[in-house]
């Protein structure tokens, strides 16, 4: 297959099982994933008490928060100053 060459066109894993493709892909994200939230050793970890004691803190004020109507989340609203 040369630079460029799409791998779907070309059918270059054809004698690959698809069952294999896909458990490799499955394993290759997972690796993926566990090493974009690896812990650095020493870290503490988030256990449930303490991470239901950080959602409430963040959501103690939340009464404050004025509500918005949908039009403002609308991707006109969001991107107005984009040409």
């Amino acid at each position: 297959m040369g630079a460029g060459d799409s791998p779907i066109r070309f059918g270059w894993y054809t004698g690959l099982a698809a069952a294999g493709i896909y458990a490799w892909l499955e394993v290759h994200a997972a690796s993926l994933l566990e090493e974009a939230v690896h812990v650095p050793a020493g870290a503490s970890r988030l256990n449930q008490d303490r991470l239901e004691n950080t959602l409430r803190d963040m959501a103690q004020f939340s009464h404050k928060i004025p509500a918005l109507p949908d039009e403002a989340f609308a991707r006109e609203s969001l991107y107005s100053d984009h040409d």
